[in-house]
């Protein structure tokens, strides 16, 4: 029941190598984090088919999407179909039993965030990982959207940060071993700023860009945006499906205006500072708890220069979809005119002083 290994697997090699550098403790309790679309599933993926993890947990391997899940009970239910028990009411109690009388197990549970964010079923979800956790033979490790981990686990340091976009020279391999490599770099390298390197964006790209050829996926992005590596039938293969499930995160919906503040980033490439969410007088209620929600689910982050972004495909997501109204452009467009009148008299006296130099 183990998903097959990743056959395009470049740019993560340094995270694996961290994950498995875990794995040199008894039992590690690993979490890989980061935005929909952002590998997490193929690294787990990668991990569970290693050798050193072949070699270790022989056939003790679990890899459970829980997807489905939307209890603590159908969560233990969802394990103990892989570990070939019978269905029941709550079998909460038999897998930990059956897990702790066997050799050592790796536990992978994948998408976790479907059933830990809503509010009903977190505390119980984190008190079952806390009773997975007591069992000494048993490795977890679990893949969730956003940028925090689940309460009521140890979890082994140092922690893995979440997964960013790969690097150029990965997203290149990922895109020319989709397509060959018989189209010109640089048209390569203006497809894939389209993705902000976020690998679901360019394996959509890339397909499309196989069939249809860089220039006629080009001239379509300046039609259809977005639409473009929309294409797939469920939220692994969807860009607009896995941004919209992030979007309807209970941690979303606990500050809805949240997606308020999204959609101005969406016109915004460079982002915003503090300052600016602080000074603009927006319209957006509890801005920096809006601002924090988004870097909790991953929806928007941090650059070098502490300014909050969204990614490329999330904008155009946003903009597609959600575009901020007039109303709250407005207070936007006023800061930005009073920073052009603060610079251009301050130019105006720097001149002056030139002048009479």
């Amino acid at each position: 029941m183990l998903p097959a290994e990743p056959k395009i697997f470049h740019g993560r090699e340094s995270e694996l190598a961290d994950v498995l550098k875990h794995f040199e403790q008894s039992t590690p309790r690993i979490a890989i984090l980061g935005a929909g679309g952002m590998g997490k599933t193929s690294l787990a993926q990668a991990v569970i088919h290693h050798e050193e993890i072949v070699i270790k947990y022989q056939g003790n391997r679990l890899f459970v999407a829980c997807d489905t899940a939307a209890s603590k009970a159908e969560l233990a239910g969802l394990i103990g179909a892989h570990l070939g028990m019978k269905p029941g009411k709550d079998l909460t109690r038999a897998v930990l039993n059956r897990l702790s009388e066997g050799s050592p197990t790796l536990l992978i549970l994948d998408n976790l965030e479907t059933v830990w964010e809503p509010a009903e079923s977190c505390k119980e979800v984190e008190e079952f990982l806390s009773l997975l956790t007591d069992i000494t033979s048993l490795a977890l490790m679990i893949t969730m959207r956003g940028a925090e981990r689940p309460s009521k686990v140890q979890w082994t340091r140092p922690f893995l940060p979440s997964l960013e976009p790969l690097a150029q020279e990965a997203a290149r391999k990922v895109f020319t071993a989709i397509t060959e490599d018989r189209h010109p770099m640089e048209e390569i390298d203006q497809v894939l700023h389209l993705t902000d390197n976020m690998p679901l964006s360019i394996n959509l790209l890339a397909h499309a860009v196989d069939v249809e050829g860089t220039t006629a996926i080009l001239s379509r992005w300046q039609r259809e945006h977005a639409s473009v590596i929309s294409e797939g039938y469920d939220r692994r293969s969807n860009l607009e499906s896995s941004i919209s499930l992030s979007l309807e995160s209970p941690r979303v919906m606990s500050t809805p205006h949240s997606q308020e503040l999204l959609s101005l980033l969406s016109i915004l490439p460079d982002g915003l500072s503090d300052v600016e969410l602080k000074q603009s007088n927006f319209t957006i209620q509890d801005i920096l708890d809006c601002k924090r929600a988004l870097l909790r689910t991953a929806l928007a982050y941090l650059d070098d220069h502490k300014r909050l972004k969204a990614l490329v495909p999330i904008r155009e997501y946003m903009a597609k979809f959600r575009p901020p109204t007039d109303e709250m452009i407005g207070p936007l467009f006023k800061h930005f005119q009073e920073l052009l009148q603060v610079y251009a008299v301050d130019k105006g006296k720097q001149s002056s002083a030139l002048y009479v130099e």
